[in-house]
């Protein structure tokens, strides 16, 4: 049986929940093989070179020549097993020491008994099989090795006059052989423990480090590091994507001249700390530079971000001072608004007016009516939460919008037609802003075309890798003096509009970090084009 070398435990038959890594029960069977070796060579040695002033001379030769070629040949064996994984660790452990047991005793006996001093090496072999086995296999091992030293000397007694004494040795030995075991025992048990604990702790940096790496590489801002020497150390992959590359850059010139000159200055000049990066075919880039901590004073770090999202953040803080301005001022204009209102209308119903004079009463109701309005869409605009974005499923929710829509302002069916897009389009926004844009864009094409003259078209479709909703429309279109005004608040063509439904919209698009234009189509149709966020791009804001 073939061993993991993984994560594998190898626990004694005798004990509860001991064990030690595979690897290293295998690095250690081989060190206790390799030590074997030598011993059985120097018992091969002692054999072929023995004299009368040797230390070990063998009384039973015969016994000695036999068990010493033995020891050899089953430890060449045990190398081939162990080496080769031939057998289970286990089973292998397990036969080495009842064999260092068994044959360590023979040789003692061969040697002279307990005085030759050869017992004092199964005390390797018990603790041997403390570390390599553990568990209560240490105790079995040392129980078994103190019985042969005792069944030994109790039959040199029987064959051969002894001294007393020897019984004494053979008993301290046993207690020695148990010592040992428990001592090898109780420091396998905390090295396991040891190695266990390195290994949690290591599993939860590599854990910790796979999760930096997802977070880094899934962020929607670009993070590029650097040292001083403008070489790029690494970068997550929305850096590519909003540099429009496909491969990673070793230098910061090989992303921008703009921003490796942006770059050097910086490091001249700190206060010079961000910069717009243009970029060819894609929207300008907000870049900041920013050092490290002190522990890589030679490392910086770039962020690079969308415009959107830095619109996005701007847009937030100008819709937070208008709520703060509209706030203020809206309970000022509307109390003597309501006046105006209420003095015209009491006006008005006074029978002695000219006709005259009740046409300018209609004026007056009719110009508060317009101004309460523009209030009241501020205060919508002002009282606006933070864009609670989800996925949605752009078909569906096209598809449902469409026709609550129709029913919501009484419209013809036929009005309307809906172009869906065959591959599934999922955006990232927050619905109830989504809705808000295109009532805007719906009421404003009902407004502003001839929808008896041809159908206003909803469609669905995906462009530059972005989900799309355009509202096509058979009105005149735009005139370029008023083109660049579009999207301006209180800019309308108009007497009755207000001047914000687009100017909302827009902004509403920005907080979601989507686009809202206007063009002409090739049949000069007036189109406005919504591109929203992938939901299926994987991105952390922060």
């Amino acid at each position: 049986m073939t061993a993991n070398t993984s994560e594998t435990l190898f626990p004694c038959p005798f004990s509860k929940g001991y064990g030690i890594p595979a690897r290293q029960a295998w690095t250690l069977l081989k060190v206790f093989l390799i030590y074997r070796l030598i011993l059985a060579s120097l018992f091969i040695v002692l054999l072929f070179h023995r004299s009368d002033s040797a230390y070990l001379i063998p009384h039973v030769n015969d016994l000695y020549i036999y068990s010493s070629q033995c020891y050899l040949i089953l430890t060449v064996i045990a190398i081939i097993s162990v080496f080769w994984r031939l057998t289970a660790y286990t089973t292998q452990a397990q036969l080495l020491i009842f064999t260092d047991i068994i044959l360590l005793t023979l040789l003692m006996h061969a040697c002279g008994g307990i005085k030759s001093g050869i017992g004092i090496l199964l005390a390797v072999s018990i603790a041997s099989g403390g570390l390599l086995i553990g568990g209560l296999c240490a105790m079995l091992f040392a129980a078994l090795a103190s019985l042969s030293v005792l069944a030994e000397q109790i039959f040199t007694s029987q064959t051969q006059n002894v001294d007393t004494a020897s019984y004494t040795y053979s008993g301290m030995l046993g207690a020695t052989f148990f010592t040992i075991a428990l001592l090898s025992y109780i420091l396998a048990k905390r090295s396991e423990e040891t190695l266990q604990l390195a290994d949690q702790q290591k599993q939860t940096i590599v854990k910790l480090e796979d999760l930096n790496q997802y977070i880094i590489q899934h962020l929607q801002s670009g993070i590029i590091i650097v040292d001083r020497h403008q070489a790029v150390q690494m970068l997550n992959e929305a850096a590519l994507r909003l540099a429009d590359l496909v491969a990673a850059p070793r230098h910061l010139s090989d992303i921008s001249i703009h921003l490796s000159e942006a770059f050097q200055r910086w490091l001249t000049d700190s206060k010079q700390d961000s910069v717009l990066l243009p970029i060819p075919n894609q929207p300008e880039i907000y870049s900041r530079f920013m050092p490290l901590s002190k522990s890589y004073d030679f490392y910086y770090m770039i962020i690079l971000e969308d415009i959107s999202l830095y619109n996005q953040r701007l847009q937030q803080s100008k819709l937070a001072s208008l709520g703060r301005l509209t706030a203020s001022i809206a309970h000022e204009i509307r109390n003597p608004l309501g006046a105006i209102s209420h003095a015209g209308q009491l006006l008005s119903e006074n029978q002695d007016l000219s006709g005259q004079d009740h046409r300018l009463t209609v004026i007056i109701q009719t110009h508060c009516k317009r101004v309460d309005r523009i209030i009241e869409d501020i205060l919508q605009l002002s009282r606006r939460s933070d864009s609670r974005r989800q996925k949605i499923h752009l078909q569906s929710w096209l598809d449902t919008y469409l026709k609550e829509f129709i029913i919501e302002h009484a419209i013809t069916p036929g009005t309307f037609e809906l172009l869906q897009a065959t591959e599934p389009l999922a955006a990232f926004i927050d619905p109830s802003h989504l809705k808000q844009i295109m009532d805007n864009l719906c009421q404003n094409a009902l407004k502003y075309s001839c929808p008896e003259r041809a159908h206003i078209v909803l469609r669905s479709f995906i462009w530059q890798h972005s989900p799309c909703i355009e509202v096509i429309d058979n009105g005149p279109g735009i005139s370029a003096e008023h083109l660049k005004h579009l999207f301006e608040p209180f800019f309308t063509t108009s007497s009755k509009g207000t001047g914000l439904g687009l100017y909302i919209s827009r902004e509403l698009a920005e907080l979601n970090q989507a686009k809202l234009s206007y063009h002409l189509t090739n049949d000069k149709r007036s189109c406005f084009r919504l591109c929203l966020m992938d939901a299926e791009k994987t991105l952390i804001e922060i």
